[in-house]
C-alpha cells in the first residue's frame, strides 16, 4: 500500500512563500509521475503541477506558472512544491498524488493514490 503525507501548509500573507512537502511510503514511487492538486470547498479538485518519474519533465497550471516549482527527490521518496508570490486565490487544500494510469498529467482521474491534504491560506 502507498501512503502520501503532505506537510508545510499554513497561513501566509500575499506575496509570501511556502514550501509543501509530500512524503511517500510503501511501494517505490520513483517509477511514477507525481502531482499536486488543490481544492476549495464546493469546488472540483484542480491541477496545480506535476513531475515525471525521473524529474526531467514538469507541468504547471497556467495560474501558477512562473510562481510555483515542483521537484522531487527519489532517494528520499519526497516531492516538493515551492510556492512563491502567493495570492489570496491560492487559498485551498493542497493534495499530493501519485500517477497510476496512462494519460495527461493534469487529469486527476489518472492518479491512483492521494494524500490527506494540507491547508494553505493566503491573506490579503
Amino acid at each position: 500500500q502507498v501512503q502520501l503525507v503532505e506537510s508545510g501548509g499554513g497561513l501566509v500573507q500575499a506575496g509570501g512563500s511556502l514550501r509543501l512537502s509530500c512524503a511517500a511510503s510503501g511501494r517505490t514511487n520513483s517509477n511514477y509521475g507525481m502531482g499536486w492538486f488543490r481544492q476549495a470547498p464546493g469546488k472540483e479538485r484542480e491541477f496545480v503541477a506535476a513531475i515525471s518519474s525521473s524529474g526531467g519533465s514538469t507541468y504547471y497550471a497556467d495560474s501558477v506558472k512562473g510562481r510555483f516549482t515542483i521537484s522531487r527527490d527519489n532517494a528520499k521518496n519526497m516531492v516538493y512544491l515551492q510556492m512563491n508570490s502567493l495570492k489570496p486565490e491560492d487559498t485551498d487544500i493542497y493534495y499530493c498524488a501519485r500517477k497510476g494510469y496512462l494519460g495527461n498529467y493534469d487529469d486527476r482521474r489518472r492518479y491512483e493514490y492521494w494524500g490527506q491534504g494540507t491547508q494553505v491560506t493566503v491573506s490579503s
